[in-house]
């Protein structure tokens, strides 16, 4: 069986967000039922470069794989391989910018489809970049919104991506002025931004409202507040042991002792558990991932088969 190459333009003519967000939905419940060995990010630094690296084998799939990215100046590239977990042979290689962005958003919106306290009809969105489209289909796609406040820093950003997204969502995106107009009376609010430093402050989250933070996978950077952990009644990660490692948010309340990884959740727990499982921890909550290989092979899996069933794809010579 050949391996396949596919290109960015491959992956979005194969994949949409509904089949992302099933993918991701499959890929936890087989983390929780230990079908999946997943290896966080690393990464290798010179000067003017950084290399990540992360890795996961699923046996439920019968792959495993890598993503590789580089990060520059000039941006980002993004690589994801599988290989066949018997054999050892590379089955797909994948121009993964567009699957990464896909794999995020999705996780969102499974995450808010699980943990929302509630049926909700609007939203709060912080960030306007290329990953705060697919955090916003994802949750549209999740929890069927109809109305979104979306805030950022530049305002003639702001309203483009409001603009654009409003027709190709087909509900209200609104831009907004005030970073508070985005949180208050908000059932879910969503974080998707490059920010060092909090974008809101917990005093304006509604009660039993859900906060999915997704924008920052460094240490030294953070999109929430101290009192957004610590006044948070439940907390969620798409995996403690990767965002122990990566999740800067939780950086102050871990020095002062007002949270501690044993109280943190694992979403594959969640997936596994279902809807009602959250209907057990009301009050506030907090969603924060930072992006785990276990996904981009789920997704990737799902990109060759289909790759594979409308013959699309490069045959590579090995």
């Amino acid at each position: 069986m050949p391996c396949l190459y596919f290109t960015e333009e491959d992956v979005d003519q194969l994949l949409d967000m509904k089949s992302a967000v099933e993918s991701m939905r499959s890929a936890f419940r087989r983390l929780a039922q230990d079908q999946i060995d997943n290896v966080p990010r690393v990464r290798a630094r010179r000067q003017g470069i950084v290399l990540h690296s992360m890795s996961a084998a699923d046996a439920g799939l019968g792959l495993v794989g890598w993503k590789q990215y580089t990060t520059t100046a000039r941006g980002a590239i993004f690589h994801v391989a599988l290989y066949d977990l018997e054999s050892g042979q590379m089955r797909a290689m994948i121009a993964a910018n567009r699957l990464g962005q896909l794999r995020t958003g999705a996780v969102t919106g499974l995450a808010a489809e699980l943990l929302a306290a509630t049926d909700f009809e609007q939203a709060g969105l912080f960030g306007t970049g290329w990953q705060a489209e697919s955090q916003l289909e994802a949750i549209v796609t999740t929890c069927q919104l109809r109305r979104v406040n979306v805030y950022s820093r530049d305002r003639e950003r702001r309203q483009e991506f409001c603009q654009r997204m409003s027709e190709r969502l087909q509900i209200d995106v609104v831009p907004v002025d005030q970073p508070r107009q985005a949180v208050e009376e908000m059932p879910l609010v969503v974080t998707m931004t490059t920010s060092k430093t909090p974008v809101f402050s917990a005093e304006w989250l509604a009660e039993s409202s859900l906060v999915c933070a997704a924008g920052s996978n460094w240490l030294q950077k953070s999109e929430l507040d101290r009192d957004t952990i610590e006044k948070a009644e439940l907390v969620v990660c798409d995996d403690v042991g990767a965002c122990q490692q990566e999740a800067g948010d939780f950086a102050a309340s871990l020095e002062d002792g007002a949270f501690h990884w044993q109280n943190a959740h694992e979403l594959a727990t969640v997936v596994q558990e279902g809807a009602g499982w959250r209907a057990q921890h009301p009050g506030r909550a907090v969603f924060k991932s930072v992006g785990l290989a276990l996904e981009d092979v789920a997704l990737g899996a799902e990109l060759l088969q289909r790759g594979e069933q409308r013959e699309l794809g490069r045959p590579l010579p090995w």
